[in-house]
């Protein structure tokens, strides 16, 4: 179900995408309201789970996680208790999907290298049979969705 945002909310959360950072004093001259009802109407996108949060975007590179790989994981649905946990402690873990096809689970790494990837593998293989690819680059990264 899709939460009743209006034109003004779709303005507040695009420039919000744009920079997080940006202050309510300028959204608000941008949108046409006072601060206070911009504050409002972010607090209530914020309630509503339309703004879940904000992060900064960091470069892996930058901070020396050079190997970006994607995990296909075969596990059995009663597993699923066990991997989750597993998973969810493993830092390295950029997300974790259930997924339809041969594979149930589709995981997001990052590691600083090929050995520490390999290792996490075999930790991994408790759960059942994986495969692996690892990315040599990255044409479209994580966006923001249209409003």
């Amino acid at each position: 179900m899709r939460n009743a945002i209006d034109n003004v909310d779709e303005k507040i959360i695009a420039l919000m995408q744009e920079n997080a950072r940006i202050n309510i004093k300028d959204i608000a001259s941008q949108v046409f309201l006072s601060s206070p009802a911009v504050t409002a109407r972010i607090e209530r996108l914020e309630r509503n789970h339309v703004i879940n949060g904000y992060h900064a975007q960091i470069n892996p590179e930058a901070i020396g996680y050079s190997i970006k790989a994607f995990i296909n994981l075969d596990v059995d649905p009663i597993q699923k208790k066990e991997l989750y946990p597993f998973v969810a402690a493993c830092t390295n873990v950029i997300e974790c999907n259930c997924v339809t096809g041969d594979y149930s689970i589709l995981l997001e790494v990052a590691f600083r290298d090929t050995n520490e990837l390999d290792n996490f593998i075999n930790d991994l293989q408790k759960f059942g049979r994986t495969k692996t690819q690892i990315v040599f680059s990255t044409a479209v990264d994580h966006r923001n969705l249209p409003i």
